[in-house]
This record gives structure tokens, C-alpha cells and sequence, in this order.
């Protein structure tokens, strides 16, 4: 659900550049819109399409999804990820700057908020540049994964020793 005063800054945002700019007011950017701050985290231009035909009886074609999500990549709408070979996005107006952890053998992407990076990098001076937020990709590999990779250890060791005893 889309909080009443982050819409009306949204609205007001896409509004404004349509005005000055002379681009119309199509509804397909508005039910786009409205479809991604309808979305809790990540999605896909895929995951983006079948919810615009679910949820709001909406279909458009992917070149209008890419051309509208590139216009709201410009009004820093949205945030663009590419995660191990997929691209995904995300409502980005007024959210926290975040950190995403992600697993390098399944691919899994998890969210995290951390003061202490953002308090660290809130606190960096940087020259001649205006900071408007921060998203950190911490690379590793997860607990589940890791579980996997001992059994399969655990499981050669054993392989083995029971070769050399033979």
C-alpha cells in the first residue's frame, strides 16, 4: 500500500517533468507508476507486466515497461539492480539508502539495514558532490549455501577415507 504523502510527492514529480518537458500524460505511465509503489521490494519488467495484467487489468507491451521504468530511472523514481546476470528494480522515492547482501552460488539477494554504514557514509565529505542516498551489494555466500558446500565436504571426506582404508 502506497503511503498517501509519498504518492502526492511522486505524482508531483512525474507531473512536473511532463509539464515542462511538453510529454503527455499517458495513463500507461501513471498505472506503471502506480503499479511499482504498489510492489514491496524488488521486480522484474516481467513480474512488472503480469501484475499490471493481474492486479489492474492493465496490459502494456514490454517496450513501453522499458521506455517508462528508463523515464522513471531519470526522475530517480526508481533504482535499477543487476544482480548476477538479472536486472531488477525498485520504488526508490523516499526509502532509506540500504544495503543488499548477496549469495554468489544461488543468487539470493537479501535486504539490510545497517546504521552503522549508513551513520559511516552519511558521515564521508565528498568534494564538489551532493550525496542522495547509497545502495551497498555485500558479495558472499549464504548460511544454506554454505550448509550444502560442508555436507558435500563432509561427504568427499568420507569417500575418501574409505578408499584408502581399501
Amino acid at each position: 500500500m502506497i503511503k498517501v504523502d509519498v504518492w502526492k510527492d511522486v505524482l508531483r514529480i512525474l507531473d512536473s517533468y511532463l509539464e515542462m518537458n511538453n510529454h503527455r500524460k499517458t495513463p500507461e505511465r501513471y498505472t506503471i507508476l502506480k503499479a511499482i509503489y504498489n510492489i514491496d521490494g524488488h521486480f522484474s519488467l516481467d513480474e512488472l507486466g503480469e501484475k499490471l495484467v493481474r492486479d489492474y487489468n492493465f496490459p502494456v507491451s514490454r517496450a513501453t515497461l522499458y521506455n517508462t521504468l528508463n523515464l522513471f530511472l531519470q526522475l530517480r523514481l526508481v533504482i535499477r539492480h543487476r544482480f548476477q546476470g538479472a536486472t531488477v528494480y525498485e520504488a526508490c522515492y523516499d526509502k532509506t539508502s540500504h544495503c543488499h547482501q548477496i549469495c554468489t552460488i544461488c543468487g539470493k539477494v537479501t535486504e539490510i539495514k545497517s546504521d552503522m554504514i549508513a551513520n559511516a557514509i552519511d558521515s564521508i565529505h565528498l568534494k564538489r558532490f551532493r550525496k542522495d542516498g547509497f545502495t551497498l551489494y555485500i558479495y558472499g555466500i549464504c548460511s544454506t549455501c554454505s550448509a550444502k558446500m560442508t555436507r558435500l565436504k563432509n561427504k568427499s571426506t568420507e569417500k575418501s577415507k574409505k578408499q584408502n582404508k581399501i
